[in-house]
């Protein structure tokens, strides 16, 4: 069995680091001539993953754009997870689930089970129940092959003084924020990799319009870990920054974008995710 990180690398050496979000959100489903409905979220998430297969090595289905739709909209999903699968992306369920104890072992077993109809690579998780309440799920991840993402510090202007806020803690080290202490709490996960440069399971949402220093995410602190980093596109960050935004781990960073690919339309969607790609691979030899 081949584990996530394994697999996540090859694709982001093969394909850049490009990230398509699959977003079927209401104004979009319209542009794309596509009904408010399971079934236009069906066709949109469809067609971009005909787009994205080839171009870039993963995709991020937004699964709250699916569960408006109720059980439709889940069954909408599942088809969309599947051909993903099946054209060879790495998919990344962006749920954001967190909880406790046999609520968490629910959610571990729709997104990360093997056969499961909810599927997927990977998936996002919020640890702020406590990042241990996590530790079941994460171990779930590791023993099927797959992975997770574990919020850090996301690129929303309004978490910053939650995640960057001071831990009082009496096994804390002294200026130790929240988002640094949800990296060290799950550092535990990727085991060795931090030491030989290889990419472990278990990765960390870092929004790429954050400001480490002030989060306490340095290059040490996330080093072995794949970094999800969405803040590029629409909401800020450019390609051409990526080396500069995560300076020694840039080489593990999914650059996450959905509004400023889907924007494209249907008829322009493939083209614009080749020219994201392209924009990314020159940012890399630079």
């Amino acid at each position: 069995m081949t584990s996530f990180g394994s697999r996540l690398r090859a694709a982001l050496d093969a394909r850049g680091p490009l990230c398509v979000g699959i977003d079927p959100h209401g104004s979009l489903l319209e542009e794309w001539g596509l009904d408010a409905s399971a079934a236009g979220a069906r066709e949109f998430g469809l067609r971009v993953v005909d787009a994205a297969a080839g171009r870039v090595g993963v995709v991020k289905p937004q699964v709250a754009f699916f569960e408006r739709f109720g059980s439709a909209g889940f069954a909408a999903l599942e088809d969309v997870l599947v051909a993903a699968r099946e054209a060879g992306l790495v998919v990344i369920a962006d749920a954001k689930r967190g909880d406790i104890g046999s609520t968490m072992d629910g959610y571990a077993e729709a997104w990360l089970t093997p056969g499961s109809p909810l599927e997927a690579d990977a998936v996002t998780l919020s640890p702020y129940l406590g990042a241990e309440s996590l530790r079941a799920t994460l171990a779930t991840a590791v023993r099927h092959g797959k992975g997770a993402f574990v919020l850090a510090a996301t690129s929303n202007p309004e978490a910053f003084a939650l995640q960057s806020a001071q831990v009082v803690d009496v096994e804390a080290a002294d200026g130790q924020t929240v988002a640094g202490r949800v990296a060290r709490d799950i550092a535990w996960v990727n085991g060795s990799a931090a030491f030989s440069g290889e990419l472990g399971p278990i990765g960390l949402v870092v929004g790429a319009t954050v400001d480490r220093e002030a989060v306490g995410l340095d290059d040490d602190a996330l080093r072995g870990a794949p970094i999800l980093a969405p803040g590029f596109g629409a909401q800020g960050a450019q390609p051409a920054d990526l080396p500069s935004l995560f300076g020694g781990v840039a080489a593990n960073v999914v650059a996450s974008e959905s509004r400023s690919i889907l924007s494209a339309g249907p008829g322009g969607v493939a083209a614009r995710i080749a020219e994201r790609s392209a924009l990314y691979a020159k940012s890399a030899d630079v």
